[in-house]
């Protein structure tokens, strides 16, 4: 009888199947503190200056500022518990819930934009130009600065994992090409989309200001809060969508599906599929639990090996039924 090696330490593999996105961290946490001083700074000159405005600015800004901090927030979480044994495939989607968190805030933002808007419009208040467009300016400056510090986190990350025994890590080149939309960080996506809020808000703002300064149109103040929330408000749902799809695993129409579909049709005896299962736990990484009917003896070490070369496929559970 062979010589069969118990030893777990062989067959056990890690459940931490993506890496985190250390600069991502980093530089949203930059950007929290950016935010939060701004944020400081205008409600503080609100009450000074007794300036509506600047205090409606600031307040707004603190509901970016708490979206943010919930990002980094996420971010550490994941890393923290990244080998709790409660978590059966790893933490990244803590993540994804800080993202989709942070887009129903973003859905908040929306509303009060409207209504703030839609006040104004039905009770026009007289604007102090000048002072409104360089808070405006300000803002502006700041959001941009945090806009390409948060970019800069969302670069590509190419890692490998080293093969485990018996679970299909063979990491050879894959001609699969996915949507790449969906492996981008979308708990990066969410403070970028933040911060794009800010900035957006501050450039039609500007462009109001000098609109109604230059021809009196001060109708175009609101009017403009109605577009900038529009805006936002479809890119809350994009967020939302998109996350949301990954937190409750409705992602069986991804092109992997089709691939594993490809890869059984290639296997060395007839096999059909009885069942499969396949779900995101890393940005670029899924678990697949695949079962067969098959007319003749296979491994499932032969299937796991097949389907392992493609490296989208982290954790892959094989069962034959003969």
């Amino acid at each position: 009888m062979p010589h069969v090696d118990l030893d777990p330490e062989h067959w056990q593999h890690t459940h931490v199947f993506d890496e985190g996105n250390p600069l991502a961290e980093r530089n949203t946490r930059w950007v929290v503190w950016l935010t939060a001083t701004v944020m400081m700074v205008e409600i503080a000159g609100g009450w000074i200056f007794n300036s509506m405005a600047l205090l409606a600015d600031g307040w707004h800004m603190s509901s970016h500022a708490l979206a943010l901090g919930l990002a980094v927030l996420a971010y550490a979480a994941a890393r923290r518990y990244a080998h709790d044994p409660r978590f059966a495939f790893g933490t990244w989607k803590i993540e994804i819930l800080g993202g989709y968190t942070s887009a129903m805030l973003l859905l908040g933002v929306a509303a009060l934009m409207v209504f703030q808007s839609v006040e104004r419009l039905l009770a026009p208040t007289p604007i102090h130009y000048d002072q409104a467009i360089g808070i405006a300016v300000l803002g502006l400056v700041v959001n941009l600065v945090c806009a390409w510090l948060l970019r800069d986190g969302q670069g590509h990350h190419h890692h490998h994992h080293a093969p485990q025994p018996g679970h299909g890590h063979e990491h050879q080149h894959d001609h699969w090409q996915g949507d790449h939309a969906r492996h981008h960080d979308l708990n990066l996506r969410a403070a970028y989309l933040h911060v794009l809020t800010d900035a957006l808000t501050s450039v039609l703002a500007i462009v109001a200001l000098f609109g109604g300064k230059l021809w009196g149109a001060a109708w175009l103040d609101p009017v403009m809060g109605l577009v900038g929330a529009t805006l936002v408000s479809v890119w809350a749902y994009g967020l939302l969508r998109d996350s949301g799809r990954v937190l409750i695993d409705a992602e069986m129409d991804t092109p992997l599906v089709d691939v594993v579909r490809e890869t059984v049709t290639r296997l060395p005896v007839p096999a059909r599929i009885t069942d499969l299962h396949l779900w995101r736990v890393g940005r670029n990484k899924y678990a697949c639990i695949l079962s067969l009917v098959v007319s003749d003896p296979i491994e499932p070490g032969t299937v796991r090996q097949m389907l392992g070369q493609h490296p989208q496929l982290a954790h892959i559970t094989v069962e034959i039924n003969q």
